[in-house]
């Protein structure tokens, strides 16, 4: 995609900001991010959180060297997310984008039964990168290893599931809706598999949507699919946070 003449930092009142973005299932995360880089003209661009391309929800990005210095700030907060899984499967990625590696039979589950299975998993733990992950070895992303057969096991790392709702349970589908909130670093797919272990037929993710990070909610944040329409610089335009007053909704400073 080239870079309309008409659009450039240059244009605007402002060479730097915060946005909330409703990431669409369907987009890598990198491209809102080169979108926006696009939409701007601005090549500073970065983003507080990766979210899978199947995952839908908020995306905090952050334009222009002031705001990408504070990314680490914005990252630092807890998430959370709604969740689908279904069991019975389990696929070699741990989400809807891997081959099936084993199906099982599904038991019939009341729920206090489930809420209880889902009470163990909730409090601090270690947690290691799944291999189809962003997480690096050597520089290099574990995903690259893993689509060449390599496999690699980084260490666990702490990480703390504060709560975990049980929403909702079709027993029809065998899926299972769960409202997680959770530390920042944690990924929930691993938290579905672990989840499929302990009801002892297997489970993976299919359903993620991020609904907030730290403070902010994907209640405020812009349709990401809009940046893709004629309007997209209009709708980053109107929706445009200034860095100082997004930092201190964060770490509010002292009077």
């Amino acid at each position: 995609m080239g870079r309309s003449p008409s659009v450039g930092c240059h244009d605007l009142p402002w060479s730097d900001g915060v946005f909330f973005v409703d990431k669409p299932a369907g987009l890598t995360s990198f491209a809102i991010v080169r979108r926006i880089r696009w939409l701007l003209g601005i090549k500073k661009v970065g983003h507080a959180g990766t979210l899978d391309p199947f995952a839908t929800g908020l995306l905090i990005v952050c334009v222009g060297r002031p705001a990408t210095r504070c990314i680490d700030s914005f990252m630092g907060g807890r998430k959370t997310y709604q969740a689908r899984l279904q069991l019975g499967v389990e696929t070699e990625t741990q989400d809807p984008e891997g081959a099936i590696t084993r199906t099982a039979p599904v038991p019939e589950w009341d729920r206090p039964s489930l809420v209880a299975c889902l009470r163990q998993h909730v409090g601090p733990q270690l947690q290691a990168p799944p291999p189809y992950s962003a997480a690096k070895h050597k520089g290099k992303p574990l995903y690259a290893y893993a689509r060449q057969g390599v496999r690699i096991e980084k260490e666990a790392k702490p990480i703390e599931i504060l709560s975990l709702t049980l929403d909702h349970y079709d027993a029809q589908l065998h899926q299972l809706d769960l409202t997680v909130t959770c530390s920042p670093g944690t990924y929930v797919r691993v938290l579905a598999a672990d989840i499929g272990r302990s009801l002892g037929c297997g489970a993976h993710l299919i359903g993620l949507r991020r609904t907030a990070s730290g403070p902010f909610v994907v209640g405020d944040s812009l349709s990401g699919a809009e940046l893709f329409t004629e309007e997209g610089l209009a709708v980053l335009q109107a929706a445009r946070r200034g860095i100082e007053e997004t930092v201190d909704i964060v770490a509010p400073r002292a009077i």
